[in-house]
């Protein structure tokens, strides 16, 4: 079991939790993700980033958006609840050096993962231009956690509510326009958000690096549900990444994938809400409820 230390809801149906799990505090780099699961009898299991970790504390922290069943039960609990199982690290994690002049995109919820690779690129000596975005002001996380790191913090909301109002992909291509030229770009976010950075970006002959986010069971390769095409080749993200070249991976292939699966989340999410009366939402938490 996994204690629940610390929880904090950082704008609309996107919640960050904190829970022991010493080996994985231990262990975990940059880019890496865990497997949760919730209900151990009848849940599914659900990939998260971690998006930080404490090793001295032994505790690591999880930043995720209430999109299904799962993450609804899970956005359910409170500190003191327990999450019965938790598999990490996973995945192979983020190639850290002194690039030069890193540009680090994130877009809506992808901006948590972004976090601990942007620790590291400014631990390691880079000069850093963090570029986040969300639909509007109330939907930007982590901008704070962000400014303390970066060299220079873009906010982009598409209704111009807060910050510059345009997409990630204007003050991207404008950091590749200028004398200083990126020399890598890392973008985090929606599938079709990191189409058009990694578009952005071909042009200017900027390396880029995306993080893929897709359908995921076990999390060792032997599903084969998150399998994508990358440079013409097939490859798993649990194994083979979740990083690869932005440029070499077929976005279009995995959104359709990805889109198989959008009924059937929002049927589980749908009766996930009808269910929740309180006495229910109490115990789903402790499994009770399937």
């Amino acid at each position: 079991m996994h204690t629940i230390l610390r929880k904090e809801q950082l704008s609309e149906n996107v919640y960050r939790l904190t829970f022991d799990a010493v080996d994985i505090a231990r262990e975990r780099q940059p880019g890496q993700f865990m497997i949760l699961q919730v209900d151990t009898e009848f849940g599914e299991r659900i990939p998260l980033t971690i998006a930080d970790a404490d090793e001295q504390e032994g505790t690591v922290t999880v930043v995720f958006q209430v999109v299904g069943e799962t993450t609804m039960r899970l956005a359910a609990h409170e500190e003191g609840d327990d999450i019965p199982a938790v598999l990490g690290p996973l995945g192979r994690p983020t190639h850290i050096e002194k690039f030069g002049h890193v540009v680090c995109v994130g877009g809506g919820i992808g901006v948590a993962p972004l976090y601990p690779i942007v620790q590291a690129m400014r631990n390691a000596g880079n000069y850093l231009t963090v570029i986040i975005g969300a639909r509007t002001k109330e939907l930007v996380i982590l901008e704070d956690e962000m400014r303390a790191l970066a060299d220079e913090l873009i906010v982009c909301t598409d209704d111009g509510s807060y910050g510059r109002k345009c997409l990630v992909t204007e003050p991207l291509k404008e950091a590749c326009e200028s004398s200083e030229k990126p020399n890598l770009a890392v973008t985090i976010g929606p599938p079709i958000m990191m189409k058009f950075c990694a578009e952005t970006t071909r042009p200017y002959g900027v390396s880029t690096m995306v993080s893929l986010n897709t359908i995921m069971v076990d999390g060792t390769g032997m599903c084969g549900g998150c399998r994508v095409t990358v440079d013409g080749e097939t490859k798993f993200v649990c194994v083979d990444g979740p990083e690869f070249d932005g440029h070499a991976v077929d976005f279009d292939n995995m959104m359709r994938r990805l889109n198989a699966y959008r009924k059937h989340e929002t049927a589980a999410r749908d009766t996930c809400r009808v269910l929740r009366t309180p006495d229910v939402a109490a115990k789903s938490s402790t499994g009770d409820v399937t």
